[in-house]
């Protein structure tokens, strides 16, 4: 189907759709261009994305706008998600543990994908805050397991808060796997509560290198709150469908892009 082409006649309203559909189809999109392309001021096109952002849709940046990432589902309903697609992520990021490292594994759909696709006999050691990652590894052979304590979000899936984090900061991983809301080359990793961003921060400084891994949902975008920079994360695992211009921009600021294998439809 055609897309409408914008004119001088159409009203705020009708514009403001037009530039949400070019935001979730490109990832963003600069005020500049939108006025040429809509035949507008400048003036209007920030007033169309101050807008948007007050209704939650879009992230105000300089020059132009982000959209924001989808809302986190509760875990439950995360779990029936996507199932094949976060295996194939799991496969590709477990590929990157060395025997004898220590973990740090946050709560999550994929992050718990990953943790049941950990080899045995490795002499891993995995920290988490999950008590469903815990329970999935603590009757395999070859792991050490360590439980943070603290008040469990039944819609995250782990325990956050002030005891979490002071348990956190007693500990030092190899590698950690901070759940991703959203992810971004230009602004870094995103998510939407607050302690939840605390605690994915210190798991990041209590550990030697960070992956992150995402569905394609996830990148692009952001959040709420600003967990790292991207120079804080030295991997990204990415789904196969995920095109060059997408992986190039990441690799250009010195993550190490990992691509998973193909998932049959």
């Amino acid at each position: 189907m055609a897309r409408r082409t914008p004119s001088v006649e159409m009203l705020p309203q009708e514009r403001r759709h037009e530039i949400l559909q070019r935001l979730r189809s490109r990832g963003r999109v600069v005020a500049a261009e939108l006025a040429a392309e809509f035949v507008a001021s400048e003036d209007s096109i920030r007033r169309d994305l101050r807008e948007l952002a007050a209704q939650g849709l879009c992230r105000r940046v300089y020059g132009g706008a982000l959209p924001l990432s989808a809302v986190v589902a509760p875990l439950q309903q995360r779990r029936s998600e996507q199932v094949g697609r976060k295996l194939a992520l799991a496969r590709k990021a477990v590929s990157l543990v060395r025997e004898g490292q220590v973990l740090l594994i946050d709560a999550g759909s994929t992050n718990a994908a990953i943790a049941a696709a950990l080899p045995e006999r490795m002499r891993l050691t995995v920290i988490t805050n999950a008590p469903d990652i815990a329970l999935a590894l603590i009757e395999r052979e070859g792991f050490e397991i360590l439980l943070l304590g603290g008040r469990i979000d039944p819609r995250i899936g782990g325990a956050v808060g002030a005891q979490t984090l002071q348990e956190l900061q007693r500990v030092r991983a190899d590698l950690c796997f901070p759940g991703a809301c959203a992810i971004n080359a230009d602004s870094g990793l995103w998510s939407f509560d607050s302690e939840e961003t605390r605690l994915k921060r210190a798991m990041v400084e209590a550990s030697g290198e960070t992956v992150v891994v995402a569905t394609s949902d996830k990148l692009g975008t952001v959040a709420t709150h600003r967990v790292v920079p991207i120079a804080e994360v030295q991997h990204l695992v990415l789904e196969h469908a995920v095109g060059r211009p997408a992986r190039a921009a990441f690799s250009a600021r010195g993550v190490s892009v990992h691509r998973a294998e193909a998932v049959a439809d």
